[in-house]
């Protein structure tokens, strides 16, 4: 059974010079104890995507679709009802640890205040479960750390550190946002260990959102590829890695550094840029820039399904495994079409 269900998300912003379809006709699930890596380049909706499930979208953004949390439908509550679970069944962890933190509270403060909104310790309570947190996330010294203020973490710790605030009430399903993009490469290393670690030990699920794919290999059980807002290809670690079906994911992985590459061979790239969000029209998004675009190209790509579960929404065929449906793509048409409530919020992302 799924925790979380999203189908039909639609996401959309008001800018002054038009609508931009961020997300267009999202579904995926994540099961209790899952990884689910979301990669994609830069404007791909992977961040959005989230933020619209969690109420957190900014104010010119508005979201519809369906976001089924324990048979509850996230998109269908209220702000006071969402407070419920942010933070206690669902957390989140995001990208810029620099700015995460209040400047002006102590770590302690910060972290009491969660567990004691969700949980109702006491401050004594509190502190100690905070202290064991940062004990379990790694920060020596955690007795004395939680008492300094976020300027005296380096970005490593702060990072750390909001890791335990997002584990402190043993929530069901964890967000990362890119949760190591501003920290340095060995520090990275550690991160994504410790992320690892800690959802094994407590059986948590986790969405990862990132474009970095080496992250993903060590950490995650299945992949989820996003391209102009839309799901291009999911499977599990080992079709994305080593059986990819549609043009991008192939594009993506071809165009990671190897070890077994000879030290004067080029990267491959993939040529041109993304769609303009503003006007994608119909047809296959990703064709001005495939190898292997085709007159069919010019309408909506299908959606393949195998027995498996893995997915390809390409006019070719997979090629690994049984299909066991074909959706036609009909998405596009839902650019600027559909009945979204606005949802504002205080956070501008």
């Amino acid at each position: 059974m799924s925790l979380l269900e999203v189908s039909d998300l639609q996401v959309k912003f008001d800018t002054p010079e038009g609508e931009v379809q961020a997300v267009n006709g999202l579904d995926f699930s994540v099961r209790r104890g899952e990884s689910l890596a979301i990669v994609g380049e830069s404007g791909a909706g992977k961040s959005q995507a989230v933020m619209a499930i969690m109420g957190l979208l900014a104010e010119n953004g508005s979201a519809c679709g369906k976001a089924k949390f324990k048979g509850q439908d996230l998109m269908q509550m209220s702000r006071q009802e969402l407070n419920k679970i942010r933070g206690c069944e669902i957390a989140m962890i995001f990208q810029d640890p620099m700015t995460s933190l209040n400047p002006f509270l102590t770590i302690e403060k910060q972290m009491a205040e969660v567990i004691t909104h969700h949980q109702g310790l006491r401050r004594e309570e509190a502190r100690a479960h905070a202290v064991e947190m940062l004990r379990a996330v790694r920060i020596p010294a955690p007795e004395e750390r939680v008492k300094q203020y976020p300027h005296e973490f380096s970005g490593g710790m702060r990072q750390r550190v909001m890791i335990a605030m997002g584990l402190l009430c043993e929530p069901g399903l964890l967000i990362a946002d890119e949760p190591t993009t501003a920290l340095d490469v060995t520090v990275q290393a550690q991160i994504t260990q410790l992320v690892g670690e800690l959802r094994r030990k407590s059986n948590m699920a986790m969405i990862l959102i990132t474009h970095d794919l080496a992250v993903v290999a060590e950490i995650c059980d299945r992949v989820l590829v996003m391209y102009a807002g839309q799901l291009v290809e999911t499977g599990s670690i080992e079709d994305i890695f080593y059986r990819p079906q549609h043009p991008y994911t192939q594009g993506l992985l071809a165009s990671l550094p190897r070890m077994d590459r000879l030290s004067d061979d080029e990267l491959h790239s993939i040529p041109g840029n993304p769609p303009n969000l503003m006007n994608l029209g119909g047809g296959c998004h990703f064709r001005e820039r495939c190898s292997k675009v085709m007159d069919v190209c010019k309408d909506d790509p299908p959606l393949q399904v195998a027995q498996d579960g893995r997915q390809s929404r390409c006019f070719i065929e997979m090629t690994d495994g049984e299909i066991a449906s074909t959706e036609t793509g009909d998405s596009a048409e839902l650019v600027g079409s559909g009945d979204c409530e606005k949802e504002s919020t205080e956070t501008v992302e």
